[in-house]
């Protein structure tokens, strides 16, 4: 398999791209696919066997069972961010190695648990978000691993990307059978 084809595989939607400006109408799409995302996952996966939640969508890549787990996780991380950028005069936020996290025991276990927080987060998010003021969405937080500060409505269009990412790493899973 060619690097150009592990990429695809790696980034089915492509990396995320922030608009030169963040309009209104990109904050309403990013907010409706994050209240839309606990449903879409439930959805592919409330039918799969365990052999199919254990396909992987790539090459050393994680199964589906791992990728809803990492949701669960990095979309709680998420919503720490926000409120501590709310919160704080433009906190440094703590990274964590996804990576170890997926090597846990949780991430083996059924995925009921990550889908309820799934829901409750976002259910919490979406709320959180839709009420958020310009000044609000100008708000900042410091992500040491990338060295650089990231706004709020930057960072509602990060966590829109990230959700469909790994929705469309899902599908990558199905449609391939796990034959990697």
């Amino acid at each position: 398999m060619t690097e150009q084809e592990l990429y695809t595989l790696r980034y089915p939607v492509g990396e995320f791209v922030k608009p030169n400006q963040i309009t209104k109408d990109h904050l309403k799409d990013w907010i409706a696919i994050l209240q839309n995302f606990p449903n879409r996952i439930e959805n592919i996966i409330k039918d799969l066997s365990e052999k199919e939640l254990n396909y992987k969508y790539r090459p050393d890549g994680w199964t589906i069972k791992q990728v809803v787990h990492h949701c669960a996780d990095s979309h709680i991380n998420s919503i720490i961010r926000f409120k501590l950028a709310l919160t704080e005069d433009t906190p440094k936020i703590r990274p964590y190695f996804e990576d170890r996290f997926a090597k846990l025991i949780d991430y083996s276990e059924p995925i009921e648990a990550s889908i309820a927080i799934l829901k409750g987060v976002h259910s919490k998010l979406g709320v959180l978000l839709k009420k958020l003021s310009e000044e609000d969405l100008k708000r900042e937080f410091i992500h040491p691993e990338h060295g650089k500060r990231f706004s709020l409505e930057e960072t509602i269009g990060i966590y829109a990307w990230h959700s469909n990412h790994h929705f469309t790493h899902i599908e990558q899973a199905l449609k391939y059978k796990g034959s990697f």
